[in-house]
């Protein structure tokens, strides 16, 4: 068994993490600010005599240090999120992303940490119009926050090449599943829209609908930070990948999932329409992730697709948001 430090453990992804490590008998110690994550996402737990819960802001070196003491992996969710937030205020994403990812990386560093797995982002691909996104191939950022996820990948490389720290970065794509917040000016899109159905109101697509991505279930990401974890092949490590399904899905195509599953539990969502609105600013039309690297190199198989795994969210939504 390892001790795991998991940043940003409240959040979703985070929080989902820190769950399954701890039912597999690990050692976790969790560092969150609580400014996006949620206590409640980890009130399961504060009896487990493996997790402990520092509060604390990867912006702060100091905690940082705290945080990493003893721990043998890092894995590292701690972030801002959202591109709109990002060009509303481009300081404090680069403050978070860039400065406590960088904080995370010297502490992690000086105390030894066996590996650093760490967050990236599908955005880094920017506006490469290359399809499927293969990893060495990326195009220039649209917003601040895809900056700060670049930079990221950067300096994991220059820490790997020039002090021996093994890294290895996730490229999520729409990552979607339990616990995703539904509320908040930055929630994400399948939330929201679950949200929305529910309510009987109407979700605004942004654009025509036509635009896809590569929607990647929690499990799967899960799946991806063992892998990235515990591989013992050297040829996978100081380096990053693709983390997604290898497959699209257009946003009507969305709609069109959410109504059938939800109607389901309440047959009046099949006739809530859709209002459509403006394009939305820094996005990209299409996104489509290559998973060879990974299936080759960490042995990655998804075990959801997108029905799958949105019919195991709306199932979540339902039980938890009603």
């Amino acid at each position: 068994m390892s001790k795991i430090l998991i940043t940003g453990g409240a959040g979703f992804i985070g929080s989902n993490l820190t769950e399954y490590f701890l039912a597999k008998g690990h050692q976790i110690v969790v560092l969150d600010n609580f400014v996006t994550g949620h206590r409640q996402n980890l009130n399961d737990h504060v009896d487990n005599p493996n997790f402990n819960l520092i509060e604390g802001d990867i912006r702060n070196i100091s905690d940082c240090q705290l945080a990493v003491s003893g721990v043998d992996y890092v894995l590292h969710q701690a972030a801002l999120g959202s591109v709109p937030r990002s060009i509303k205020d481009p300081q404090t994403t680069n403050d978070v992303n860039v400065t406590g990812f960088l904080n995370m990386l010297v502490a992690a560093r000086d105390a030894g940490v066996k590996r650093f797995i760490y967050a990236a982002s599908s955005s880094t691909y920017g506006d490469s119009e290359s399809l499927p996104k293969v990893e060495d191939v990326i195009g220039k950022p649209l917003s601040p926050y895809a900056i700060t996820k670049y930079v990221n990948e950067l300096y994991a490389d220059i820490f790997s090449k020039t002090y021996g720290l093994e890294t290895i970065g996730l490229r999520y794509f729409n990552v979607f599943g339990r616990r995703q917040d539904p509320n908040g000016a930055y929630a994400a899109v399948i939330p929201l829209f679950v949200k929305k159905f529910m309510n009987h109101e109407g979700p605004v697509i942004n654009g025509t609908g036509d635009f896809s991505r590569d929607f990647t279930y929690i499990d799967n990401v899960i799946q991806m930070n063992e892998l990235a974890m515990t591989t013992d092949n050297r040829k996978a490590v100081n380096t990053v990948y693709n983390t997604a399904v290898g497959d699209r899905t257009t946003l009507n195509q969305l709609v069109g999932y959410l109504k059938e599953f939800l109607t389901n539990y309440d047959s009046e969502i099949a006739k809530v329409e859709v209002v459509y609105g403006p394009n939305r600013q820094g996005d990209i039309p299409h996104s489509l992730a290559s998973i060879e690297k990974a299936e080759r190199l960490l042995g990655y198989k998804p075990t959801h697709a997108i029905r799958e795994g949105l019919k195991e969210a709306v199932t979540w939504y339902w039980d938890n948001l009603k």
